[in-house]
């Protein structure tokens, strides 16, 4: 048995034989699902450690791209600008698929006792694009200009804690208001790219330190990225010679772009063809679970979401199993208005798990005195897979309660710099954050940039700070639960479910691990994945 198993796996890796296909037949051999499966994932992780193969080119068809992207770290909140960073910048350090903080830029950090003063070592002899060496000036730099209210940076959130910044000899220095023992985790946002000079002078110019240079960039259609021949780390990234991200919000024609072969990967399948996608000859579907969560934001300083018993009656009229069900397929779990689930290691799972009430919803729309207007929910389809299906879901379970709801679809070009953290309700994605102080600074701090719901409670910025400081893990996840329930029973996100990472990947594609960071290996597939048969290919021209 143990031979025909290992035959199989090997089929599956082919591409000859599905994940369900292999599932179902080790059944047979009276192998159940969940060691099948894991047989299968430590397959996929010996592949991993195969010898990379250098050359010939990928395609990546992606979501979350418009004609108004930039190239400017800073201003990245979609995934097209992320598949951009990944390729062209690097940052201090990273979070690896295993949770634990990588250096990258600096080669190794330490802290003083009480976690409030952080040394960064700065790697030598690594250039940017332009030829210039990279500097502990230079990510001086880069760190105060995202600190700076005119950048308008996705991280100025967790900037804040920050008393003062600065070099001494080789080392990047950080002092914080209090002790911080995830500082390292904040380090590695993706908004803070090292560049040089810090990119005070032109943050879009594509000039980092990653493994490609910039080559072509159209944003809303495409853009392309050549190998970088003096990446410092060309060992385990960079294996491609020629990237292209073409820009596909509409699911259906990823799909097909996947499957014609025009592209080599995917982001973001939608859950009602991924069955179906997964038993097509050689692709397979790839899914991982993390922190990512598809919800509904209101701004709770504009009426009338500034009534919280208009927003416990949304919350209670929201059908979360049934949007699991219908929307994720199974491809995820449920949500309870609070962007932290299992998968934080401080997640306190005794905080109570919101019902679907009709009764309650009605109760609360009725105690909040609404005047019966239109309640406009903006969604487009680019604002995650199924976005308008969970709407029209919602707008069904909000009338059986009485109230209002009327969905505005938006188009997707524009749809993250016009509708998102603009208008006061609409549709919305996170990926989630490494570690819940990175997720609460970024976007429930009063101060922060990305704050879409306009949550601003003092007492709830003391707790951060004071959860920052505490290192008895006890304690700090005692102050988090309370955190969390605030956002629950007061806030304006409605999160009904945290979805899976599902990507789509030809079966050409070496070097694929599972990450529950963020879809496609945390955007890092281009950049450490490679085409196995490369040598049936050529590196196009920026111009094919």
């Amino acid at each position: 048995m143990d031979d025909q198993l290992k035959y199989m796996t090997g089929q599956v890796a082919k591409g000859t034989m599905t994940r369900r296909e292999f599932v179902g037949r080790a059944a047979a051999l009276g192998v159940t699902a969940a060691v099948a499966n894991s047989m299968l994932a430590g397959n996929a992780q010996a592949a991993a450690h195969e010898a990379p193969v250098r050359g010939g080119s990928l395609k990546i068809g992606s979501s979350g791209g418009e004609s108004t992207n930039t190239l400017d770290p800073a201003l990245t909140a979609s995934e097209v600008p992320l598949d951009n960073l990944r390729h062209l910048y690097e940052t201090l350090v990273e979070v690896d698929p295993s949770g634990s903080v990588e250096p990258r830029m600096a080669e190794s950090y330490e802290a003083s006792a009480d976690a409030k003063t952080w040394a960064f070592k700065i790697r030598k002899g690594i250039q940017f694009h332009n030829g210039k060496d990279m500097t502990p000036e230079d990510v001086l730099k880069t760190m105060q200009r995202h600190s700076n209210e005119d950048s308008q940076s996705g991280a100025l959130g967790i900037m804040r804690g920050i008393s003062g910044m600065k070099v001494d000899g080789d080392n990047f220095i950080v002092e914080l208001e209090v002790g911080n023992a995830d500082l390292p985790y904040l380090m590695a946002d993706y908004h803070l790219m090292i560049q040089p000079d810090g990119g005070m002078d032109n943050p879009g110019a594509g000039i980092g330190t990653g493994p490609y240079t910039l080559e072509v960039d159209e944003p809303g259609v495409r853009h392309g990225f050549r190998r970088n021949e003096n990446y410092w780390d060309a060992d385990n990234r960079g294996f491609t010679d020629y990237n292209e991200v073409l820009v596909l919000n509409d699911a259906t024609a990823r799909t097909a772009a996947l499957q014609s072969g025009q592209v080599n990967m995917i982001n973001r399948v939608d859950p009602k063809v991924a069955a179906l996608l997964d038993r097509a000859p050689n692709l397979s579907v790839k899914s991982v679970s993390g922190r990512g969560h598809y919800v509904f934001i209101a701004h709770i300083d504009t009426a009338p979401f500034d009534n919280n018993d208009l927003r416990m009656a949304l919350k209670y009229a929201i059908n979360r199993e049934e949007m699991v069900d219908k929307i994720l397929r199974g491809y995820g779990s449920i949500g309870n208005d609070m962007p932290i689930n299992a998968s934080y290691p401080l997640f306190d799972a005794s905080i109570p798990q919101r019902e679907h009430s009709i009764e309650k919803a009605k109760e609360f729309y009725a105690k909040s005195g609404h005047d019966g207007s239109p309640i406009i929910l903006r969604v487009a389809d680019g604002a995650f897979p199924g976005a308008v299906d969970a709407a029209s879901l919602f707008l069904e379970s909000a009338k059986a309660a009485g109230i209002p709801l009327e969905i505005k679809r938006e188009p997707n070009d524009g749809y993250w710099s016009e509708v998102w953290n603009k208008q006061p309700f609409c549709a919305s994605y996170w990926g989630g954050r490494p570690v819940q102080d990175q997720m609460y600074s970024t976007a429930y701090l009063s101060t922060a940039d990305w704050n879409d719901t306009r949550w601003k409670r003092p007492e709830f910025d003391a707790m951060l700070l004071e959860a920052r400081a505490e290192l008895d893990e006890a304690k700090r996840k005692a102050i988090y639960s309370q955190m969390g329930s605030m956002l629950r029973d007061e806030g304006g996100l409605i999160l009904p479910m945290f979805n899976d990472f599902v990507d789509g990947v030809a079966n050409n594609v070496g070097g694929w691990i599972e990450d529950p960071n963020a879809e496609l290996m945390n955007n890092k597939a281009p950049i450490k994945c490679w085409v196995k048969d490369c040598l049936l290919y050529t590196s196009p021209s920026p111009r094919d």
